[in-house]
């Protein structure tokens, strides 16, 4: 054997081996991550800081590994010098992570003190979050371009033991990316929005699901908060129905015009037909700043759902307004996260008859419970998964006046927006709005389900089904108050419940047929955003359920269907079912 022969082969040892080595050391990193990330989420900074000790220590092996002279000279060579410089990069963008992401993470999360950032009588200390903003930021950066880099690479020629790790690794980045990057504008946004440098005022929308909406629920108590270093405290209480009617209405897009009519613009009641919360809360603003002649700084909208988790996080709040306790007396004083939405949503209406004391009763609570949340007995943590539930439910939404705060949040959940990137490329949104003009929604049992997904002609076809029930009692129309029932004033019997329902397709997506239990019906067809809208109406006597099946067609999109729908008294993973598996024919 020649010398040569044997140098060639000896190199592909060493390679070999250095590949090993990588690998194992890119594992071993890769295992760390899940606890890591829990140990964030659980804001352990001493484990966070070993996990990410040995995070490190792993990364900048593999990163040596790669940087061996022999290792570089291989990957100048063909075929085999794509693959090693893929691997080269993955190692690379695997420290850096661990470097420039985890490491100043972690470091930030040790600067803070959660107990002190948590709302309470003296406010929060916003100063270490101002502080860690950078440093979260630079981590994000570091990662986005980390992620950038890896998209750049061309799998089709790599091996399969190169190429396959490479696709995992570009996933778990854009995960982490996605994290990084809420977690940059949180931090960037959050002490300003909480009055670090100047009180801020919102206007707060207390969602009523009794009487749907296309966000929640009718916001009929309202309310100003003033944020002031983190203090939070209720002010100038009220309700939609003593702001009366607006003439002019307020402007609202033709769009948005066409198919929710002028009464967005021209009642505070029916700001939220429309599901896309900046139209309702811009609305909303200049409904407030014509009635008070004061120019808010925002708006956030919540509804008794959210409210119990709160106080699932807070502990159960005591009514201590006397006013409140007078109008409340038949009703618990004591609210908790168990009771609080089958007191406000339906025994208040039982045990109060009169729609303005109703909504001073509603407001009254939400200002208890707001002040519950300054009370230092909250646990931070538990709180913090409270709002992000309240969030991710699309029960809690924010909208700010200022346009850069706005398309901040614009891009996440919490903005409630119809378009834009917090929408995935192929929702389905399912919307209700009441047409009874009554509280009877506080009965009605939803599911909603894609229930066919198919190809033909090189589109994508969609079905999702939405099935309605009315559990009110058989003899609700004399049972239930008038004030909940209607009492038929709006042309619909009491007792019957009748829901406008506004189904939204992807971008692009056309909405071919409707059908009702089995039988084709008429629609109305429009266009939102360029997304395919379709609106139909049901009504529903006690006991009596309907399925409606909206049937999209021309999408462009493959990825997978999700779906967005009005949060209900119900929880959102009850509404919205498992896909069904329907033959395509």
């Amino acid at each position: 054997m020649t010398a040569a022969v044997v140098l060639v082969l000896a190199g592909a040892a060493w390679i070999g081996f250095k590949a090993t080595n990588i690998k194992s050391d890119l594992q071993g990193a890769t295992a760390l991550l899940p606890a890591l990330k829990d140990q964030i989420g659980e804001k352990d900074a001493e484990a966070a800081q070993r996990s990410v000790d040995s995070l490190v220590k792993l990364t900048g092996s593999a990163r040596d590994s790669t940087n061996d002279p022999l290792w570089k000279a291989a990957s100048t060579l063909p075929w085999i010098g794509p693959n090693l410089q893929a691997v080269n990069e993955v190692a690379t963008s695997a420290d850096d992570v661990a470097r420039l992401g985890a490491v100043p993470l972690v470091t930030t999360l040790q600067s803070l003190n959660w107990q002190l950032l948590s709302p309470s009588k003296d406010g929060m200390d916003l100063a270490p979050l101002q502080s860690a903003a950078p440093k979260v930021q630079s981590a994000a950066r570091a990662v986005t371009e980390s992620a950038q880099r890896l998209e750049e690479i061309d799998t089709d020629n790599l091996l399969p033991q190169v190429a396959n790790p490479l696709v995992e690794a570009r996933g778990k980045l854009i995960s982490l990316k996605q994290d990084l990057s809420t977690a940059a504008d949180a931090a960037r946004l959050a002490p300003s929005m909480l009055g670090a440098e100047a009180p801020r005022r919102y206007l707060l929308l207390v969602q009523n699901n009794a009487e749907a909406r296309a966000t929640g629920g009718i916001p009929g108590a309202l309310a100003v908060l003033n944020v002031d270093k983190g203090q939070l405290s209720l002010e100038a209480q009220t309700s939609a129905t003593a702001l009366g009617a607006f003439f002019p209405p307020i402007p609202v897009d033709a769009e948005q015009q066409a198919i929710y009519s002028t009464r967005v613009g021209k009642f505070m009641q029916d700001v939220n037909l429309t599901p896309d919360f900046a139209t309702s809360a811009s609305t909303a603003q200049a409904m407030w700043e014509k009635s008070s002649g004061e120019r808010l700084d925002g708006v956030l909208s919540l509804d008794p759902v959210a409210l119990s988790f709160i106080l699932n996080a807070t502990g159960p709040i005591q009514i201590t307004d006397p006013a409140v306790q007078q109008i409340g007396k038949d009703l618990p004083m004591q609210l908790t996260g168990k009771n609080v939405v089958q007191t406000l949503l339906s025994d208040a209406y039982a045990k109060i008859e009169k729609p303005e004391l109703q909504d001073i009763y509603f407001a009254g609570a939400a200002k208890e419970i707001f002040a519950g949340l300054s009370s230092e007995k909250s646990d931070p943590k538990k709180l913090l998964d409270a709002l992000s539930k309240g969030v991710e439910e699309r029960r809690i939404l924010l909208w700010s006046a200022a346009a850069d705060e706005q398309k901040a949040i614009g891009q996440y959940p919490l903005g409630g927006l119809i378009s834009g990137p917090a929408i995935s490329p192929t929702q389905f949104g399912v919307y209700f709005n009441d047409g009874t003009g009554a509280k009877m929604d506080f009965w009605v049992k939803r599911t909603v389900q894609v229930s066919r997904d198919c190809t033909r002609d090189g589109y994508r076809e969609v079905t999702v089904r939405i099935t309605s029930t009315n559990t009110a009692p058989s003899d609700a129309a004399t049972s239930l108050p008038a004030y909940v029932t209607g009492g038929g004033i709006f042309g619909v019997p009491a007792g019957t419940v009748q829901t406008n329902v506004v189904a939204y397709g992807p971008v692009q997506a056309n909405i071919d047929t409707v059908v009702k239990d089995g039988v084709k019906i008429p629609f109305a067809a429009q266009r939102h955003s360029q997304r395919g809208v379709g609106t139909s109406t049901i009504r529903l006597a006690p006991g009596e359920s309907t399925t409606l099946e909206f049937n999209f067609g021309h999408i462009v999109q493959h990825s997978q269907a999700e779906i967005a729908v009005t949060p209900t008294t119900q929880p959102v993973n009850e509404v919205i079912q498992a896909p069904t598996t329907a033959k395509c024919e």
